[in-house]
């Protein structure tokens, strides 16, 4: 494959919506893959969500795509209210002092995926960036698939450190829970 330039672009919760097309088709693309092995009726179920997450006041996106439109790769997710289940996901209690969220201190980044054909060309971390730029969270959580050795070593060298374990949704393998801290990244 020609080395085609690619496009990272930031879009707001609105912008996101529009594109969702873009948005699915990588996601389902991506997360087919082992050791996710995502069906069409998951995908479905992760799209009825993506509807309502990027209708949060805080939602942030990119999308990845070629000269041609293509779409390559996607990043999203929004800030954690005070009422956030995902502290509850953990196998193990953290210190309520990690677990405080007010909807500014955490963001919490719910997918970030790239076409295998794009892969190794640093649009991860492009869209990682984008997903981040102009946000004033302290940190950022994600849950991430401990056999997905590549984009676990990535986060490892973008500052992420593991906090815990969580089954994250019901029937869900045990994900590892990364966090990355803002304020130590110069930010």
């Amino acid at each position: 494959m020609e080395r085609e330039t690619v496009t990272v672009e930031p879009v707001d919760g609105r912008a996101a919506a529009q594109v969702e097309d873009a948005f699915q088709f990588v996601y389902a693309e991506v997360f087919a893959e082992p050791p996710y092995r995502e069906t069409a009726a998951d995908v479905k179920a992760t799209f009825r969500r993506f509807r309502s997450q990027t209708r949060q006041h805080t939602f942030r996106g990119a999308l990845a795509h070629t000269g041609t439109g293509e779409p390559v790769g996607i990043a999203y997710g929004y800030n954690l209210g005070p009422t956030t289940g995902w502290w509850d996901q953990l196998t193990a209690p953290v210190p309520d002092e990690m677990r405080r969220e007010d909807g500014h201190r955490t963001f919490g980044l719910m997918e970030l995926a790239v076409r295998a054909p794009w892969r190794g060309r640093g649009i991860a971390r492009r869209l990682h960036e984008a997903v981040l730029q102009g946000n004033d969270a302290e940190r950022v959580l994600l849950n991430i698939h401990p056999e997905s050795e590549v984009a676990v070593a990535a986060y490892r060298s973008w500052g992420y450190r593991k906090i815990g374990d969580a089954y994250p949704w019901e029937g869900a393998d045990l994900h590892d829970v990364l966090l990355l801290d803002l304020t130590d990244c110069g930010r």
